[in-house]
């Protein structure tokens, strides 16, 4: 197990270098990829995947993530963004309204928040990568949320002794999570000052990647116990079994997927504000 996991986890650092490298349509289309798959595990969980022909909550799903990544990628403008997340509700609305009472309330919010969690959140990866010097901050996603949850592990056998949230997930400690921030801003740290001082130099850009990186390392672990809360709520152990060792693309993802929107925004904030 522990071999299968370790083999899945390098594979997943060479595919996220080469795609986040190569950006534009490679990056946008891995990300679809993933935000489909991840649309699909959420409509699972939620027991939203019914055994008809034609699952019409999952097929507005389907085609509205398709149609935000298209906006995203051709159109290049927020406001068409916003429209696409409007429409995707009015869309799964109207079928709420003209199937009833073939679907519940609870059903038609549910499908929408799938949308909403992972596939819209996702897309802040691209976003991210498209920012000036997009290319440099895009990596503090990932030092937020995987390094964040490496040093966090390690810390918490180490030291760890009290829990975090002993309901939800018995193994974290408060002394991991802490190692994980600590872990976050000072591998962010180090990124910044041997690699993005030389081109952003205008800038204090070492403290502020320290910043975004412990900010995005409490997100984080805020995301990866939302993901853990959702399948412990619907009693499932997995979302999925496309990655070996690790499960799912929720999975895997479930901290990216909380902390890429936060970059995005921190990064305008304090790198292009």
């Amino acid at each position: 197990m522990f071999v299968t996991r370790l083999f899945s986890s390098i594979v997943l650092v060479v595919l996220a270098l080469t795609t986040v490298l190569a950006g534009g349509y490679v990056l946008a289309a891995a990300l679809l990829f993933l935000a489909l798959i991840a649309f699909h595990e959420l409509m699972k969980a939620c027991k939203l995947e019914s055994g008809e022909k034609v699952n019409m909550p999952e097929i507005i799903g389907f085609v509205g993530i398709i149609a935000y990544y298209l906006l995203m990628v051709f159109v290049k403008d927020s406001h068409y963004l916003f429209l696409a997340l409007i429409t995707i509700l009015v869309a799964f609305m109207f079928l709420y309204v003209f199937a009833f009472p073939k679907y519940r309330a609870e059903q038609i919010m549910c499908a929408f928040f799938c949308v909403a969690y992972a596939p819209i959140m996702l897309s802040f990866i691209y976003l991210v990568r498209e920012l000036p010097y997009g290319i440099y901050s895009v990596w503090m996603i990932f030092i937020s949320s995987w390094i964040c949850d490496t040093c966090a592990y390690l810390v918490g056998i180490l030291f760890g002794k009290h829990k975090l949230v002993p309901v939800l997930s018995p193994k974290k400690s408060i002394e991991g999570a802490l190692g994980g921030i600590a872990g976050s801003a000072l591998v962010g740290a180090a990124y910044a000052f041997f690699i993005v001082e030389h081109v952003i130099s205008e800038q204090k850009i070492t403290w502020i990647f320290v910043l975004i990186s412990a900010v995005g390392a409490v997100i984080s672990q805020v995301g990866d116990l939302a993901a853990s809360a959702i399948k412990r709520n619907h009693e499932i152990k997995d979302y999925g079994k496309l990655i070996p060792g690790h499960g799912g693309v929720m999975d895997r993802f479930d901290s990216v997927i909380f902390t890429a929107p936060m970059i995005y925004f921190l990064a305008l904030l304090l790198i292009h504000g």
